[in-house]
């Protein structure tokens, strides 16, 4: 593995791994909350991943013992503050928002690796990407209520579309929260495993065998998902012809015809 590279002071690491683009949330000492210059690196540190052509995946985790933690409230401090309240409907659209549509749009696969605690906004970062894993005692917590909020980073949308409108309601009025054994089979999130070894190999095996699958299909299967969240039925099924036209045209797709013709294993780019 590359060196790590240094982002904004550490609050962000991001290395290679061959095809793999690893970065690493870097505060632990707070369980990785979340600041204005963390979530700049974390920008920065994503956008250099998603034009690097020879990135193929990127994965995304917390150090030491939490994924995230959410927003670090030392930020928003009352006692502390020049004019209160904070205008978070702003802060939101500059900083947040903007990570949240990056993830949803990048040509390539991104998977969120959860350890630990991901709570509030960390949580919906986690969700926003592509694949999440966690380990079976990892902890999504939605706890905005319990400061007197509502719901942000993208998570009203998630927990509505995946959980159903009911339990999104419940699990954000009473300020709950679920495992990641609950959560995978929730349908919240793609795997959980045991800490330790068997959460590592899931996370390797995950993360490799999207390393190694053909670029253009998954592009295309990444915007079909997207478009089927967003579209009407008729719009879709269009959106969808046309993203497998567009994946049809790749040489992709005439390697992997002839490789399951030839029975031998195929030759991606």
């Amino acid at each position: 593995m590359d060196r790590a590279k240094d982002l904004d002071a550490a609050t962000v690491l991001a290395s290679r791994d061959g095809a793999v683009a690893r970065i690493v949330l870097n505060r632990p000492a707070k369980k990785n909350a979340l600041t204005r210059a963390a979530l700049e690196a974390l920008r920065t540190a994503l956008d250099e991943a998603f034009v690097d052509d020879t990135v193929r995946v990127v994965a995304l985790s917390g150090a030491g013992d939490a994924f995230c933690a959410g927003q670090d409230l030392a930020e928003r401090d009352p006692r502390r503050a020049v004019h209160w309240p904070p205008d978070l409907a702003a802060i939101q659209a500059e900083l947040y928002h903007p990570i949240l549509r990056s993830l949803r749009v990048a040509q390539k696969p991104v998977v969120a690796l959860v350890e630990g605690i991901a709570s509030g906004a960390g949580a919906g970062l986690a969700l926003a990407c592509d694949v999440t894993l966690a380990t079976d005692d990892a902890r999504f917590a939605f706890s905005f209520v319990r400061i007197g909020l509502s719901v942000d980073a993208g998570l009203g949308q998630v927990l509505a579309s995946r959980l159903g409108p009911a339990r999104a309601r419940a699990l954000l009025m009473l300020g709950e929260s679920l495992t990641g054994s609950e959560a995978a089979q929730a349908g919240l999130i793609w795997r959980s495993a045991p800490e330790g070894a068997a959460f590592d190999a899931l996370a390797a095996a995950t993360v490799a065998a999207l390393a190694a699958a053909p670029r253009r299909a998954l592009a295309a299967i990444k915007s079909a998902v997207v478009a089927a969240e967003d579209l009407g039925f008729e719009d879709y099924l269009a959106r969808e012809a046309a993203l497998q036209g567009e994946a049809a045209a790749d040489a992709d797709y005439r390697e992997g015809v002839l490789a399951f013709l030839e029975k031998r294993e195929p030759r991606w780019r």
